[in-house]
């Protein structure tokens, strides 16, 4: 007899049936027989071994379909970025992804063109896929620098454009060159000085509102072609025109006679001129007194047709600081745009 409870008997009893120590026996039914512990546990550990080694499997299963998920993950981000943000390097690929995306456009496309004179190359790309817009019905806006009027050219092709029906329009000074496709695509310069050497193809739908957005308050605030001469030459009421109310905000933000020149999309004696005469008018002897008395006679506060402000130039440098810098006019050869 076995002085301990009936219940613990039988649990005891069950283990060692669980680890084979005991089995019943088939010469007396009903009659338990002890079984030697290295037949039983030889049997025991074999069969432990097959779960495990059917466990190892399913682990490198496991890892191999880990391991294609995460593929495939790291693929659908790479593929997301690239779409959302893609370099361009060079002007033909810049001018090749223009084209494309060019005969890809539905509905509009907008475009901010400073630098003033837009270079014979520019042009003569930009006629076939503007006339190839207008076939097809696209709703095509270009605003250019008011300093076009003093290239024929340049002048000759914005109203060519307005004939072709485009709606086209300047400002005194723009914050970058830009052109948006359909409201969905967006190819800025990444290098403000050269847009040759590269660019960016933004695709982030809150880029691209935002961007939208900058390219309306500057449509706003620019004068139609067919005017522009009219409102480039005259005067609000503290006599300034749009292009000299320019040349003072740009001065009060510390550029150079050559970036307020490019900005312009002027000469840099333009733009030495326009800056004496501001000078003299205002009786200052340095730019900093300048800049006291402007701003003391309230010319430096915001008129319609002046242009974009700093707070837009500044606005946008925050949307690009992730991947791209704000490009402005620049003198040298440029990648093409459809204007």
């Amino acid at each position: 007899m076995v002085d301990r409870p009936i219940d613990t008997v039988r649990d005891a009893l069950d283990e060692c049936v669980r680890l084979g120590l005991i089995r019943l026996s088939w010469e007396v039914p009903g009659q338990l027989r002890a079984i030697s512990p290295d037949v039983a546990l030889q049997a025991l550990l074999a069969r432990q071994e097959s779960a495990l080694l059917a466990r190892q499997r399913e682990m490198a299963e496991t890892r191999v379909e880990v391991a294609r998920l995460m593929e495939e993950f790291s693929a659908s981000r790479n593929q997301r970025r690239r779409s959302e943000v893609e370099r361009l390097e060079g002007i033909d690929q810049i001018r090749d992804r223009i084209e494309e995306l060019t005969l890809a456009c539905e509905r509009s496309l907008v475009t901010l063109a400073p630098g003033g004179h837009q270079t014979s190359e520019n042009r003569k790309a930009s006629r076939p896929l503007s006339e190839s817009l207008r076939e097809r019905g696209v709703d095509v806006r270009t605003i250019y620098l008011d300093s076009i009027y003093n290239d024929p050219a340049t002048l000759e092709h914005a109203r060519w454009l307005v004939e072709l029906g485009s709606d086209v329009r300047t400002v005194a000074s723009l914050p970058t060159r830009m052109i948006i496709f359909d409201g969905e695509a967006a190819i800025l310069p990444m290098d403000p000085e050269d847009s040759g050497t590269g660019a960016h193809l933004f695709r982030g739908r809150g880029l691209l509102a935002s961007l939208s957005e900058l390219f309306q308050l500057v449509w706003e605030r620019a004068a139609p072609i067919t005017t522009a001469r009219r409102q480039r030459t005259s005067t609000d009421s503290q006599g300034l025109t749009s292009q000299e109310r320019a040349v003072l905000r740009l001065l009060g933000e510390g550029l150079t006679d050559e970036g307020v020149a490019r900005k312009l999309g002027v000469s840099v004696r333009t733009g030495r001129r326009i800056t004496a005469d501001l000078m003299g008018r205002l009786g200052a002897k340095s730019r900093f007194q300048a800049g006291l008395r402007a701003d003391r006679l309230g010319w430096l506060d915001e008129v319609p047709f002046s242009g974009v402000d700093s707070e837009s130039d500044h606005a946008l440098a925050d949307l690009l600081s992730r991947d791209g810098e704000p490009a402005g006019p620049e003198s040298k050869p440029r990648a093409g745009a459809v204007t």
